[in-house]
């Protein structure tokens, strides 16, 4: 009956099914004899249906075989199961029918080449915990490993970073009768390299001789790439030199590998070189270079910007059909589209189809990733309508890329009507589509969208993950609401996503408890974004409360964690306990950051310690740490405010000399500054520099005639304002009320009334109340035909309301108790006057 059981089976291979079903009939049979025979038929079925891919079967298998009495006749077949689930990568059904094998019968001794299939099944399929099992029970049942043992159990420890435990097992060879191979070094030195200990791995291989093994190429190419990614280049070259010299004729995986390093490394010429020699091979005796050399170096020159250099190696690759390829087009398509060369990125898509290459959906998203960053969204809808000319359908990165260019506009409508369409084309949305749109309706403030959004995400399983969550954290910190944002984060801990319940009675129940499992726990952002928060609104206290429970969690803080401390301390003047902070972050390994010391030159700006600024700036060069606008800006504004305004101009060269484009903030310290001292000659002279750095930006004007004002620099802040006049910038914080009024009272009345004419005559409207000073002036002067006309004009001007709100009321607050002026009539009190 045995055989014939088997016979049914295989007779029905290509019937998977029916096979199964004969087989369950004869399992579930209460005969002990049937049961037996369809234990011995295991192996069969097994196979049969690993063929089929039939997963629910293959687990319902697996379920009969665990809960059947085994006995001992049996046991082969059920080995020959487990063998078969090995080999077709169901290794979570194998080992655990092995352990059953193994605890039932102890005193039986499985094959090494059982444990080898083992071993290797749970390294393809990174189940590094069944592999410690497997060897501690070879070691248990007497049975000897052998080299391909060792070589499968050293590149698991390497593949786990256990690079130190892999060399102790490389050790333990001689002593178990094993002798390591080539393999065995090639997988030791390529976790060496691995784990960034070339010169290790260069020890090995001059110890592979005292083994009796003999050095080959993929060891040394090995070696020569991890040099090269360390930018080791003489050291890579010795090695092929050493190749050479060992009778190995670098091939062209060693120098592919040099060039890739070499591109990666951004050293790109250094590769250029490389592969300018290759292609003079009959010369040098190099090997040619192949497609992947070509795209290697189309890849190096893209990502450094040497546009030409590129785009002449792709002509050559274009030209050569046994080089084209979709890949180097994408690898163009995606250098164009970097660096913002569109039209031609466009030529390419065509040339690809006249090429006979059809554009597949990673070369139209390239381009449409490109298009939206840059906001260019009709442009991008045009390549969609392409993409579906030409029978490509857009998945989902292309409304990705589409929905998170309207979000990053604002457009927040057009995103969600951009999301139906997506499910109208049958193209699901992701959570990371969804959290995109979600975070921006959260930003705008759009509450029940954002929760009706979530509510959908939770029915049709999108997944609210740790993202989502911190999203609703983020938006909940930056509305002030913290304490809520704390309770989610709290409840993430424990339920989850379904910790956003806790946003009020409208979330009770919006997300299912059974998303627990998706593990959405709080991560170092979700606990960053909760610090800022908290420090921000000046909870110090429960923020370091928060910082000892993160690290509670096993969350080691990176630099951005320890730099909220940092910077909000600084912000508040508390430079010591900054400085505290700073200290313990660098014993846990983190090290300053670009933020850090801008943050660090904020605190010690404020505390007026401006020698400590100069050194600060100092030690950033000295790590190789580059400033930028921020540290500039801030550093220049407390040298200016400590009265070291030289030193803050030298600041302002450097910037320049190292190509970072000062802004309006870079120059208003500075022209403050020599305005205070004064110095109006060398504020001109900033000024000027500004603008013609700058552009004409109403708000450098707007600096320059205040602060002229402010220092009574009349006439030159009356040029000025007749230069903004002819500009037709808007008058919102120029303080002209005040200009005119200082002019009429140093009897300056022509001028006063010719600055009043120009904005009438310009078609200017402005605040009334600066044309009774003149009117005033010229009643005393006798001049009642113009001083009438004026009143006239000012009462035409109150009657429609004209502009008044043009006058920044702010600026002329500060500017009134910096000089302590009176406020002085608002223009209905100066009509009622002449009323």
């Amino acid at each position: 009956m045995e055989q014939s059981l088997v016979k049914a089976l295989l007779k029905n291979t290509n019937n998977p099914r029916l096979a199964w079903r004969i087989f369950k009939r004869i399992f579930s049979s209460p005969s002990e004899e049937s049961h037996g025979i369809s234990l011995d038929a295991t192996p069969t079925i097994a196979r049969i249906l690993v063929r089929a891919k039939m997963h629910e079967e293959i687990q319902e298998l697996h379920n009969l075989i665990l809960s059947s009495s085994i006995q001992k006749t049996k046991l082969s077949s059920l080995l020959s199961v487990v063998s078969i689930f090995a080999k077709s990568n169901h290794i979570d059904k194998a080992f655990p029918q092995f352990q059953l094998v193994r605890s039932r019968f102890p005193e039986n001794k499985p094959s090494v080449y059982l444990y080898n299939l083992l071993l290797e099944s749970c390294i393809k399929e990174r189940r590094v915990e069944f592999v410690s099992w497997l060897y501690k029970d070879m070691v248990l049942c007497g049975i000897a490993p052998q080299t391909y043992t060792f070589n499968l159990l050293i590149r698991a420890l390497c593949d786990s970073s256990c690079v130190d435990a892999a060399r102790e097992l490389f050790d333990e060879m001689p002593e178990k009768g094993c002798k390591p191979n080539e393999f065995t070094f090639g997988i030791l030195v390529r976790g060496y390299c691995k784990a960034g200990l070339t010169d290790k791995g260069l020890e090995l291989l001059n110890a592979m001789e005292s083994f009796g093994v003999l050095p080959n190429k993929v060891i040394y190419n090995t070696i020569v790439s991890s040099f090269c990614r360390e930018g080791r280049n003489d050291d890579s070259e010795k090695m092929v030199e050493k190749m050479r010299e060992e009778g190995l004729v670098p091939d062209i995986v060693t120098f592919n590998s040099r060039i890739s390093a070499l591109c990666k490394e951004g050293k790109v010429l250094d590769a250029s070189r490389i592969f300018s020699d290759m292609e003079l091979d009959e010369y040098l005796g190099l090997p040619r270079p192949n497609s992947i050399t070509y795209n290697l170096m189309l890849k190096g020159f893209c990502k450094v910007g040497l546009l030409e250099d590129a785009k002449t190696l792709f002509e050559s690759i274009r030209e050569n059909d046994d080089l084209a390829s979709l890949q180097s087009y994408n690898i163009w398509l995606q250098g164009l589209v970097r660096h913002g060369k569109f039209i031609e990125a466009e030529t390419v898509l065509k040339q690809m189809t006249d090429k006979g290459i059809g554009p597949s959906i990673y070369s139209y998203n390239i381009l449409m990733d490109g298009l939206c960053k840059l906001g260019m969204l009709s442009d991008a809808k045009t390549i969609v309508g392409l993409m579906k000319r030409n029978g490509v359908c857009p998945d989902a990165v292309t409304y990705g890329c589409l929905l998170h260019g309207y979000c990053s506009v604002g457009k927040v409508d057009a995103a969600k009507s951009l999301l139906q369409e997506m499910m109208r084309n049958n193209c699901l949305p992701n959570a990371y589509t969804c959290n995109i749109l979600l975070h921006s309706l959260w930003k705008m403030g759009r509450i029940s969208e954002a929760e009706e959004l979530l509510r959908k995400m939770n029915e049709k399983g999108y997944g609210l993950d740790t993202v989502t969550c911190n999203i609703i954290v983020d938006g909940l910190c930056g509305s002030g609401e913290l304490d809520k944002a704390i309770e989610i984060v709290k409840g993430m801990r424990v339920h989850g996503s379904a910790a956003l319940g806790n946003l009020g009675n409208s979330y009770i129940g919006l997300v299912d408890d059974s998303l627990i499992e998706n593990n959405c726990l709080p991560d170092l952002i979700t606990y960053s974004t909760l610090l800022n928060g908290l420090c921000k609104a000046g909870r110090f206290a429960e923020a370091k409360n928060l910082f000892a429970e993160m690290m509670g969690e096993k969350l080691q803080p990176d630099s951005v964690a320890y730099n909220i401390f940092i910077h909000h301390f600084c912000k508040q003047g508390k430079i010591s306990s900054a400085f505290r902070v700073l200290k313990d972050m660098e014993k846990k390994g983190c090290h300053k950051s670009l933020e850090t010391y801008n943050s660090l030159i904020l605190g010690l700006g404020i505390k007026n310690q401006i020698f400590e600024i100069h050194g600060l700036m100092d030690e950033m060069k000295e790590k190789g740490i580059s400033p930028n606008i921020c540290t500039y800006n801030t550093a220049i504004q407390y040298l200016c405010e400590g009265e070291k305004v030289e030193d803050a101009t030298n600041l302002l060269d450097e910037m320049m000399q190292k190509n970072i484009a000062p802004n309006v903030f870079s120059f208003k310290y500075l022209i403050e500054a020599f305005c205070k001292v004064p110095d109006f000659d060398m504020a001109q002279e900033v000024f000027e520099t500004a603008v013609s750095i700058c552009g004409q930006k109403e708000g450098l004007y707007s600096l320059m005639f205040n602060e002229l004002l402010a220092a009574g620099q009349l006439l030159k802040a009356t040029e000025l304002l007749e230069a903004v006049l002819d500009r037709g910038f808007e008058l919102g914080t120029f303080l002209y009320k005040d200009l005119v009024e200082s002019l009429c009272k140093k009897d300056e009345l022509e001028v006063a009334s010719g600055i009043l004419h120009k904005m009438i005559d310009r078609g200017y409207g402005f605040d009334p109340a600066a044309l009774m000073p003149v009117i005033d002036g010229l009643g005393k002067m006798g001049n009642k035909k113009e001083a009438n006309s004026f009143a006239d004009k000012m009462m035409e001007m109150a009657s429609v309301g004209e502009v008044a709100n043009k006058v920044d009321p702010n600026a002329r607050d500060i500017h009134q108790k910096k000089h302590n002026k009176n406020g002085g009539n608002n223009w209905q009190n100066i009509l009622h006057r002449y009323g």
